[in-house]
């Protein structure tokens, strides 16, 4: 059975830990969201798939009247989850609107400096959150996790510098942009 992406995030938040579908997704929108997104449209059929190949096995539990089954890792699955991280990494994928707007924005040059700003906010938010979090994150987790943590506090301060100064240099008001400016000088 060929794995996606968000099998291995799950079977990953299973490795040691017995977690219910919501519990993953409230991990992973904690944690590997700011780099790995799952909804829960994904992790409940991810979790039957992954069941039905016997990577992970699932046990009802009741809490009150609302059932929940826990799903924990098997030995199979923890052999296929450490097979893929023996692996080199095949994706390096960048889904970014405010970058395909940006790119497209000759045809509307009025959007590319609200897409910036936006793409600016957003990362400056994502910077806040991860600062944060992280005195719990290095106290707490694995030194992986606080790499993790650590680039994507890197890449958020990155990409506000780098908004800042596309800002500035965009053109405007049918003025050539800094870098014709630069280019023709």
């Amino acid at each position: 059975m060929a794995l996606n992406s968000t099998a291995y995030v799950i079977l990953g938040l299973l490795d040691g830990s017995q977690r219910t579908g919501y519990e993953i997704k409230q991990i992973v929108d904690r944690s590997t969201r700011f780099f790995w997104t799952a909804s829960y449209g994904q992790i409940y059929p991810e979790l039957g798939r992954l069941e039905a190949a016997g990577l992970v096995e699932g046990t009802e539990r009741s809490q009150g009247e609302r059932k929940r089954k826990e799903y924990r890792l098997t030995p199979a699955g923890r052999q296929e989850l450490q097979a893929w991280l023996r692996l080199a990494p095949e994706v390096l994928e960048t889904r970014d609107e405010a970058l395909l707007k940006l790119f497209f924005a000759g045809s509307l040059p009025d959007a590319a400096p609200k897409a910036l700003e936006h793409k600016r906010r957003l990362h400056a938010e994502k910077l806040a959150r991860l600062r944060e979090i992280e005195p719990a994150v290095a106290e707490h987790a694995t030194p992986y996790q606080y790499a993790t943590l650590r680039f994507g506090i890197a890449l958020s301060e990155f990409c506000v510098r780098w908004c800042e100064e596309a800002l500035e240099e965009l053109p405007g008001d049918g003025e050539p942009s800094n870098r014709t400016k630069r280019r023709t000088a």
